[in-house]
């Protein structure tokens, strides 16, 4: 647990800083932020946010997503684990799973997969280590 006030303020800081990979970038490999990340290119690895994921309309994901919330334009080819909100724009394709606590799907959006919600997206939830409740819960309290 954070005790002193300035490591409470570095936790903010870094929970509210914004990442953007621009539309024509390729990136190769996975990401992690406490912070909330935006896409316009093309990912080919797993994403994993404490905050929120924004997929722009041209932008393509090859791997698995976790997050708190995200709003999806896009292509995704990959299982998304969303702890409170998911919403599937009208652009958005999906080809995956889903686990989220809430879904929104907008007249338009295609999603091919399986989805959970509810309780059972409870176990996505994200810690600030970046582990989920369903795997290594000791682990992710013992390294906070």
């Amino acid at each position: 647990m954070l005790t002193t006030k300035e490591q409470k303020r570095a936790a903010e800081e870094i929970s509210s800083s914004s990442n953007v990979i621009g539309k024509g970038t390729v990136l190769e490999g996975n990401i992690e932020t406490f912070g909330n990340i935006r896409i316009e290119g093309k990912i080919i690895g797993n994403i994993k946010s404490k905050s929120k994921v924004a997929l722009g309309n041209s932008s393509q994901v090859e791997g698995n997503i976790s997050a708190q919330n995200a709003d999806i334009e896009g292509e995704v080819k990959g299982k998304i684990e969303i702890g409170e909100m998911l919403v599937l724009k009208s652009t958005a394709t999906v080809h995956g799973d889903i686990v989220t606590g809430k879904l929104v799907v907008e007249s338009g959006a295609v999603f091919n997969g399986s989805c959970k919600m509810g309780s059972v997206a409870k176990e996505g939830r994200l810690y600030a280590n970046g582990f989920t409740a369903s795997g290594r819960v000791e682990e992710a309290k013992a390294l906070n």
